[in-house]
C-alpha cells in the first residue's frame, strides 16, 4: 500500500506545475513583449529608413526596416506561414507550462514566448493586414543595412537567448520538472565505490 501510494504521489508531482515557475514564465514573457513593442514604437516614430544611426563606433546601426519574411527576408512570399508557426509554438509552451517546476526553464520559455508574441503582434496588427503584417526590425550589426548580418529586433534577441538558455539547461541535465539528471559515468563511479567499500567491510 505504501509503495503504491508513493508511486501515485510521485506521478502527481511529476505532472503538477509549480505556481512560482509559471508566474516567472508569464512575467518574463510580458516584460519581453512590452520592451519589444516599446522599442518598435520608438523606432517607427524616430528613425528614418534612409538615415541609419551609427552607435558604438559602427558595431551597431539603428536602421528601420519592415520585414515580411524571416531572417535575411527568407520566406517573404509566405508571410502567413509565420503566424501559424508562432501559434504552434505558443501552444507547445502552454503545454509545457502545465508540467513546469523549474525557474530557469521558466525564464527560458518566457523569453521564447515573449519573443514569439512580439513578432506575432506585428504579423497580426501591422500593415498590410492581419497575418500579412511586416515585422519591424531596427538593429543591424557591423553595417547599416544588414550587409553582414540580418537586421533584427528585441523579439528576435529574446528568442535567441531563450533557445540558447534552454540548450544549456538540457546539456547540464536540468529538467523542466525541477529535477536534475546525473551522468551515467558519475553514477557508475559511485556504484563501484560503494561496491568496493562493501567488500572491504566484509573483509
Amino acid at each position: 500500500m505504501q509503495a503504491t501510494g508513493g508511486k501515485t504521489l510521485n506521478a502527481e508531482k511529476a505532472t503538477r506545475f509549480a505556481p512560482r515557475a509559471v508566474a516567472v514564465l508569464g512575467a518574463t514573457a510580458l516584460v519581453a513583449l512590452a520592451v519589444d513593442q516599446w522599442v518598435k514604437h520608438l523606432s517607427t516614430e524616430n528613425l528614418d529608413p534612409d538615415e541609419p544611426v551609427r552607435i558604438l563606433g559602427g558595431l551597431i546601426y539603428l536602421s528601420l526596416l519592415r520585414n515580411s519574411g524571416a531572417a535575411f527576408s527568407f520566406g517573404s512570399a509566405y508571410t502567413w506561414v509565420f503566424p501559424v508557426i508562432t501559434l504552434v509554438v505558443v501552444g507547445w509552451i502552454a503545454w509545457m507550462a502545465s508540467r513546469l517546476r523549474s525557474v530557469p526553464w521558466a525564464v527560458a520559455l518566457g523569453l521564447v514566448l515573449g519573443g514569439a508574441l512580439g513578432n506575432l503582434t506585428d504579423r497580426l496588427f501591422r500593415a498590410p493586414g492581419p497575418f500579412q503584417g511586416h515585422v519591424v526590425d531596427m538593429i543591424s550589426a557591423f553595417a547599416p543595412y544588414g550587409e553582414r548580418f540580418a537586421v533584427f529586433n528585441i523579439a528576435d534577441s529574446c528568442l535567441t537567448v531563450g533557445v540558447c538558455l534552454a540548450v544549456i539547461l538540457e546539456l547540464t541535465g536540468r529538467q523542466r520538472d525541477g529535477s536534475r539528471l546525473r551522468s551515467t559515468s558519475t553514477s557508475g563511479t559511485e556504484a563501484d565505490t560503494g561496491a568496493t567499500t562493501g567488500t572491504e567491510e566484509r573483509a
